[in-house]
């Protein structure tokens, strides 16, 4: 079963783009966008860690599975 990223719909429920998440993150367009299109090979837990509290959710809420 394939691995699901949901950032699209976390940024688009917290009415936020992926611009300013990179700015509150402090991670780069290009690495946001590599995990938000599901083409990431993993992800750091300090970073899911920094995007869900920027976005105030839980890492389940962004990652799930098909």
């Amino acid at each position: 079963m394939p691995i699901i990223i949901n950032l699209d719909i976390m940024l688009a429920k917290r009415k936020m783009s992926l611009t300013e998440l990179s700015e509150r993150v402090g991670l780069t367009i290009v690495n946001l966008s590599i995990l938000k299109t599901g083409k990431a090979k993993g992800v750091r837990f300090d970073t899911l860690e920094a995007i869900c509290k920027v976005l105030e959710c839980k890492p389940g809420d962004i990652i799930d599975m098909e």
